[in-house]
Formats: structure tokens, C-alpha cells, sequence
């Protein structure tokens, strides 16, 4: 279901569209994949950066500063989490260029320098307010049918989301809409690119379901607790893997009882 690639080059943009360099961060990991993609992109209001990434890499640091070149324009931001947003504050500092982050940006230590919400155009790109896997999330869509996801959709694996930032109703509406739209290229926050996204998302919600089906499968026959029903459904013997499971189920558990359709008391959840 997910696509793979080669380790990439670090702290150098390879063109993986017109007008847009990717830059892969040199912080791989089992909920990153080879790392957190960062893409300069040209506009018509010049160089803009999407997602820095992580602080503690100064190569790609280096990197995203001498490939904004001698018409950078300014800073956006997918969500909060530090993979993405690391850097930014001295991306800021270093090269002067605004911020711009969600109206839902939950971080009250930073100021950026201005607020998107959704349907709103900003360098000729549409923002599209995404939450489930955060609260903030934004996808960013280029009129030519490139659409920048963040970690809503991303071509390696699916997202976490975890309560109570994120949450899987929100998640799975954000599929949906996804779904209905007719992008062409999907540019997520980890992995390589994803041509012709629709189908690929369908997946990822169907999946979702899946998922969901199998929670309410097991409360069918016992009431249980959320450890006891993210081991029985997800399988997953890895503990890093395993507590992502269990914030996922717990997500569906919260999307459940949002719907009525199960009920949860001192910790054990049934259905009604």
C-alpha cells in the first residue's frame, strides 16, 4: 500500500516538480521515515520555504538558506510539531522573512508573523486547513494540481494521530475532502512524491475503517481497556510502533464515543 525509495541526498534541493526543490533532513527515524522534507518553492512573490524541519540539522539549515537564493519571499508551516518547525525561529532570525503558521497554531512561546486560515491564498497557494493528525495541520495547493500534505497524507505510511491535539474524526473528514478534490501530485512531509494521490487516499481512509470495524468487532465480545484493544487489533510488537498504535486507537475510541456508538467508563470501554 505505501511506496518506498532510496535513502535521498541530504542538504542538497533535487527538483521534484516545476519550481519546487525538496531538501530532506538528515533525521530519519521510525516515525520520520528518511527524515522531514522541506520544499523551497518559486511563486510569483518569490521564494517561499515550506516546513524548515528539525533544529538540530545544520546542514539542511545551510542548505534551505543558499537555496532560497537572492529572491526569498517567506516561511510556511504545515503544523507545530518540532520535526517541521524546528528550525523556523532561526530561519526567521537568520534571513529576516515572515512566518506564517494556522489561526489554530497552538505554540504561545512563538509570534509569528501572520495567521492562514483556510480557503485563503498566500503566493498563489490555496490553504486548505487539514486537522486530525494536529489541530493546526494545513495542506498547501498550487493551482496546477500540486498539493503540499504535510503529515495528513504521507506516501511512506500512515499518520499517527493522537488525542488530544489530534483527532480522528477531524482526520478522516479531512480524507474526504481530499478524496473529492482532483490533485495530481501529492507532496507529503516524509517519503518521496506520490503521483495521481486519489486512489492512494482512498486507501488510507478505507483503511481507517478497517480499523475502526475491527475496535468495534472486538467491544462486541468484551469490554476492555484501550492497552488491552490496541494489542488485540494492531499486532504491533515494536514498543516505539505499538504506542503509535495505541494513540491511533485512541483515537478511534474518541471518534466512537463522539458518534454515541460506544461508551467508556473508569477506563473501560464497551459498547452502549
Amino acid at each position: 500500500m505505501f511506496y518506498g525509495e532510496p535513502d535521498p541526498p541530504r542538504a542538497r534541493g533535487v527538483e521534484v516538480a516545476e519550481g519546487i526543490l525538496r531538501i530532506v533532513a538528515n533525521n530519519p527515524g521510525k516515525m520520520t521515515y528518511h527524515g522531514t522534507n522541506s520544499y523551497i518553492i518559486d511563486t510569483p512573490d518569490g521564494r517561499f520555504i515550506i516546513d524548515p524541519g528539525p533544529a538540530e540539522d545544520s546542514a539542511h539549515f545551510e542548505a534551505i538558506v543558499e537555496n532560497l537564493g537572492a529572491n526569498p519571499a517567506g516561511i510556511l508551516l504545515t503544523h507545530h510539531h518540532s520535526d517541521h518547525f524546528g528550525a523556523v525561529p532561526a530561519l526567521r532570525e537568520r534571513t529576516g522573512l515572515p512566518v506564517y503558521v494556522s489561526r489554530a497554531f497552538p505554540d504561545d512561546a512563538f509570534q509569528p508573523d501572520g495567521f492562514l486560515k483556510d480557503g485563503q491564498v498566500i503566493a498563489g497557494l490555496t490553504v486548505l486547513h487539514t486537522p486530525g493528525h494536529a489541530s493546526d495541520h494545513l495542506c498547501f495547493a498550487r493551482p496546477d494540481g500540486v498539493l503540499f500534505t504535510g503529515d495528513h497524507v504521507m506516501s511512506w505510511n500512515s499518520s499517527i494521530v493522537s488525542p488530544p491535539d489530534g483527532n480522528m474524526r477531524d482526520y478522516c473528514t479531512q480524507l474526504q475532502r481530499l478524496i473529492d478534490r482532483n490533485d495530481k501530485v501529492s507532496l507529503p512531509g516524509h517519503g518521496p512524491v506520490l503521483r495521481d494521490p486519489g486512489p492512494y487516499v482512498k486507501r488510507l481512509l478505507a483503511n481507517r475503517m478497517r480499523r475502526e470495524s475491527e475496535i468495534l468487532a472486538h467491544l462486541s465480545s468484551t469490554s476492555d481497556s484501550l492497552q488491552n484493544i490496541a494489542t488485540s487489533v494492531y499486532k504491533k510488537s515494536d514498543p516505539h510502533i505499538a504506542m503509535a498504535a495505541e494513540r491511533n486507537a485512541a483515537a478511534h475510541l474518541e471518534k466512537l464515543l463522539s458518534e454515541s456508538r460506544v461508551v467508556q467508563d473508569e477506563g473501560i470501554w464497551r459498547l452502549p
